[in-house]
């Protein structure tokens, strides 16, 4: 009898070439060895590139059946086994699968032709933003050969719900019968590290002709729900379920989370209000998930792109929320109907990950000061004048996020003010004003403030000169920068600490930094190229501390408050103490879940240099300097 499930792991040799995109099977005029998965940097910039490999037939017994599965195969995709077409891919974020048995032979050549979109869904892979050795095409994320028997389970899915109706996994499962199929799958589920007891069993029906795929749906009740909560507000506890089929059988890890938002009763997880504070991710790792963890984030935007699944394992497992982007950024039309083909399948290729908590749609769709505004009086009537003239028809946008299922966040359009946009991209400091301007924008436009997902200012990295990292806004930075490396970082550092508090103290309930880490020489992220950190990642470390005291505005020889903002759902009370120049206090506070309080007036003096104030409570103790 044939193994229910095997993976073969004989897709190990590869080679690659640059190939014209379209017409017959790609022949290159050379194939270099190169690692798949992955981005080989040699073909950086190409339009189009084919991998070739060869293996042996990987069927070991009789009536075993062999599937073809590419993960990650960025963007549009052919494939090819020993001259015959196979098929094509189109979405790199859902699995590819292909039946490979009518064409196996002995010994087999795969070839796979990767190109770059030839629409708008390329996101920020294809923007300036992203270097060209990021947005490779090619296989990125895997790439192998499963055996099987008489049926397969493709794939497996649980949406979580939890809502006043109670805690149940909605299941989707998708099946592949080679032969006639009647039967039944067992769902079965219990918490992640539990060996024995509370779990479930439960059984649904499965039929299928031959070489038909069909999917089976079934709701799995959860009683006594553990919930899966973002790090600062409590465990991230997860179940896994498991569907079976005769011998074969697949598993899948999630868990109980539900988030909402609405412009009135602000965001809610698993019905608990909180503000949320996050960073932008262009090209997400891993790794950067953690690096959101230490830097006090609960959320990471993918703009304008998909992560591996990798991306959303780590989030999960981390408890980090994850704005995940539709790839579309810039203005432009778009296909409305492509749109929300892939908006449904980026919702079902992740929805059973906790950490999922809202999709974008349109990213950027419209340029507010492409020449930069300065902060003078003339500057600011220009400004003015141009958020009254701002313009974008949404009509595409909001059709693509009808696609969405209604139990998730769904933000259509993100961009500049002055377009009635769900999320706005704020650059004080940085397009437009000095980054002080923030607090007389939220004031006259108090609306734009509620969802925040893009502020902050660019920096260089390892680069000496803006002028040497394509992509980068250098005009815009050297008008701003007038120095060295040091002056770069110091100027990031006071915008992102500005906005970052300003936010926090007209309430936003989600605002998003750009960015983490740079991808070039020069970038908006408080990481460089190189890994190092700038002197905005300490800076906004502190300005995202949960509790955290704040002075508002502050300015040598004025009169301003001390606040202290709390983002945790609890109440908390403690010690404030402050010093200016030689000007200090002392003060206890208590500040209620989700709001903030001020403790203090304070008379700065007018030749303070810095204010400083430190914060402690019970479980923890943390510091605040401003450079005046």
């Amino acid at each position: 009898m044939p193994a229910a499930f095997a993976v073969n792991n004989m897709l190990r040799e590869w080679r690659a070439g640059t190939v014209e995109p379209g017409g017959e099977k790609p022949e290159a005029d050379d194939w270099p060895a190169v690692d798949v998965p992955g981005k080989p940097s040699e073909f950086a910039g190409a339009d189009a590139v084919a991998y070739q490999t060869t293996f042996p037939d990987p069927r070991g017994d009789e009536g075993e059946h062999a599937l073809l599965v590419l993960e990650g195969v960025y963007a549009h995709a052919r494939v090819w086994l020993n001259d015959a077409f196979l098929g094509e891919h189109d979405a790199y974020f859902e699995p590819c699968r292909l039946r490979l048995d009518a064409d196996l032979q002995a010994e087999n050549e795969l070839i796979v032709e990767c190109r770059r979109p030839d629409d708008r869904f390329g996101g920020s892979y294809e923007s300036d933003r992203v270097p060209d050795a990021e947005s490779v095409p090619g296989i990125w994320w895997n790439a192998d050969i499963e055996t099987y028997g008489d049926s397969r389970i493709l794939d497996l899915s649980a949406r979580p719900r939890v809502d006043e109706e109670g805690a149940r996994f909605e299941v989707r499962t998708t099946v592949l019968a080679e032969t006639a199929l009647e039967d039944s799958v067992t769902f079965s589920v219990k918490p992640e590290g539990s060996r024995r007891g509370r779990g479930m069993m439960q059984r649904t029906g499965v039929t299928a002709a031959p070489g038909e795929r069909t999917t089976v749906e079934h709701t799995i009740e959860i009683r006594d729900p553990a919930l899966w909560w973002p790090h600062e507000l409590g465990d991230q506890s997860r179940y896994v379920l498991r569907a079976k089929l005769d011998d074969d059988e697949r598993t899948v890890t999630t868990g109980l989370c539900s988030v909402e938002y609405d412009e009135e009763a602000g965001l809610k997880v698993n019905g608990v209000p909180v503000s949320a504070r996050g960073i932008n991710l262009l090209a997400a790792d891993p790794a950067d998930v953690q690096r959101a963890v230490d830097l006090n984030a609960t959320v990471v935007r993918a703009q304008a792109h998909v992560p591996s699944p990798a991306v959303y394992e780590a989030a999960d497992d981390a408890g980090v929320l994850v704005w995940q982007d539709l790839p579309l950024t810039g203005p432009g039309p778009f296909d409305v109907e492509r749109g929300r083909d892939l908006a449904r399948g980026l919702v079902a290729a992740n929805d059973h990950h906790p950490s999922l908590a809202a999709l974008g749609v349109h990213d950027d769709p419209v340029s507010l000061a492409e020449d930069g505004l300065g902060s003078g009086i003339v500057d600011r009537l220009r400004l003015r004048w141009r958020l009254w003239r701002a313009e974008y028809d949404r009509e595409a946008a909001d059709a693509v996020a009808s696609a969405v299922p209604d139990w998730l966040v769904t933000i259509p359009v993100i961009g500049q003010p002055g377009i009635d946009a769900d999320a706005t991209a704020l650059f004080p400091g940085w397009e437009y004003g000095t980054a002080a301007d923030i607090d007389r924008l939220l004031d006259r436009y108090p609306a734009i403030g509620d969802v925040v997902a893009d502020y902050g200012a660019g920096s260089l990295g390892s680069a000496e000169s803006a002028k040497d990292v394509p992509g980068f806004d250098h005009e815009r930075h050297d008008q701003r920068v007038d120095g060295d490396r040091d002056a770069s970082h110091t100027y990031q550092r006071d915008v992102l600490k500005t906005v970052t508090e300003s936010l926090r103290l007209h309430d936003a309930d989600l605002l998003i930094a750009s960015g983490l880490r740079d991808l070039a020489g020069a970038g908006m992220g408080v990481i460089t190229d190189e890994g190092e950190p700038k002197a905005g990642y300490d800076t906004l470390e502190t300005a995202f501390e949960p509790v955290q005291a704040i002075v508002d505005a502050p300015t040598a020889g004025t009169e301003t408050e001390l606040v202290v903002r709390n983002d945790l759902p609890e109440d908390v009370s403690g010690r404030v103490a402050w010093e200016t120049g030689d000007v200090s206090g002392e003060e206890e506070f208590a500040v209620e879940g989700n709001e903030m309080t001020v403790v203090e007036s304070i008379t700065v003096p007018a030749d303070a240099a810095r204010i400083e104030t430190s914060l402690a409570t019970p479980e923890r103790s943390v510091s605040n300097t401003y450079h005046l």
